[in-house]
């Protein structure tokens, strides 16, 4: 069989590895930070409705400007900005239009643009690590090299330190991660911003978790007015329970967006994806509804993970990380057999595992304490 060793494969991808992760068949799956619970029943019908109302015209190439979810969107960020600001305050919170909304199959997806229109061969993207994998994959697979410096105590970015990387690589791009993907933690707004005043680049706030946060976070979408070189990325994969539907989205100026349509595949959202997502947005509540269940079952974990001696990251995510594991595979594989599936991400003395329904966090919960009770070596040093 011909490898692909033997095929003219790109230099710069020879000896990577694809993104992924191992899909075991286990009872309780918290590995891949899904939303543990199904789309509500009056959401489904409204899909089916839309969906069944575009299916006779499916010979026609779908609405390229996907004007009707963009409208849908950007009242859903206006929303978000409103229950963000504090009771008796004025409201200075700057305006999401429709024209300022991107969408594509997944955030992913509205990440691949942007740095297809932004970055790419010869230019310097810079991340602060660690942080969401695919964020140097989708770098390095439009060209452009991928700088990371790491994290402070805690997994923080501080301003001073942000912006001594910004004044040390000139970076094209910026990437931050809020909350961020593995570790759970927040950004202040305050770095976001000492940031964009360091760089002449883009600056990328990817917010995929921002729905979980609590009541001290703040979007930063709220910067958007007057940052033509800001985007803020999120999605409908996690607090929507909407990840089979592929929908992510971004806000930013509209002539940054504009910089985003010479780059996408034309028709790259189907028309049946926009029948789906329009329907969902169009009942926000129905599925918002589980978020402060699942934001309340991570806590659960975080203060029970603490209790049996693990140290554990804050998080504003639906997922936890814990560390001073002693051996973090040995760890994994001892909840497997157990029936519980979750993240080995590749930080030293760590995993990570996101929240479930009350039985699955119960379950979680009962097999490290299994674990721990038969196998009190499986923790090891406190982390630094």
């Amino acid at each position: 069989m011909t490898s692909l060793g033997s095929l003219p494969l790109r230099d710069d991808l020879r000896g990577r590895s694809p993104y992924g992760a191992p899909i075991i068949d286990v009872p309780v799956r918290l590995n891949v930070n899904e939303n543990a619970f199904d789309v509500p029943a009056d959401v489904v019908a409204a899909v089916e409705e839309r969906i069944s109302g575009v299916a006779a015209s499916l010979n026609r190439y779908p609405d390229r400007e996907f004007t009707s979810l963009r409208t849908l969107l950007a009242r859903y960020l206006g929303n978000v900005l409103g229950r963000e600001r504090p009771e008796g305050t004025v409201d200075s919170d700057p305006t999401i239009d429709p024209e300022m909304i991107w969408a594509a199959n997944g955030s992913n997806e509205v990440l691949f643009h942007i740095l297809q229109a932004y970055g790419g061969p010869g230019r310097r993207v810079l991340g602060f690590g660690p942080s969401y994998s695919m964020h140097p994959l989708i770098t390095r697979s439009t060209g452009a090299d991928w700088i990371e410096e790491p994290r402070g105590d805690g997994f923080a970015i501080t301003a001073d330190a942000a912006v001594a990387a910004v004044r040390a690589h000139s970076p094209d791009i910026v990437f931050v991660c809020t909350p961020n993907n593995p570790t759970g933690n927040s950004t202040p707004l305050s770095v976001v911003e000492a940031i964009y005043d360091a760089t002449d680049g883009i600056v990328i706030v990817d917010e995929a978790y921002a729905e979980f946060a609590g009541d001290g976070f703040r979007t930063s979408l709220r910067l958007l007015g007057g940052r033509p070189r800001l985007v803020v990325s999120r999605t409908m994969s996690k607090a929507f329970a909407f990840a089979g539907a592929r929908l992510g989205y971004a806000a930013a100026d509209p002539a940054f967006v504009d910089g985003l349509r010479l780059v996408r595949m034309p028709y790259h959202l189907s028309a049946l994806t926009q029948a789906a997502a329009d329907a969902a947005l169009e009942h926000p509540d129905s599925l918002l509804a589980r978020v402060d269940e699942l934001s309340r079952q991570r806590d659960r974990m975080v203060d029970a993970l603490r209790r049996c001696g693990f140290d554990v990251v804050g998080s504003d995510a639906n997922f936890v990380l814990f560390r001073n594991i002693a051996d973090p595979g040995l760890l994994w594989q001892r909840l497997v057999d157990r029936g519980v599936l979750v993240r080995d991400v590749g930080i030293s003395g760590s995993l990570r595992v996101n929240a479930g329904t009350e039985a699955e966090t119960s379950a979680f919960l009962t097999a490290v304490e299994d674990i721990l009770a038969n196998h009190p070596e499986t923790l090891g040093r406190s982390s630094q």
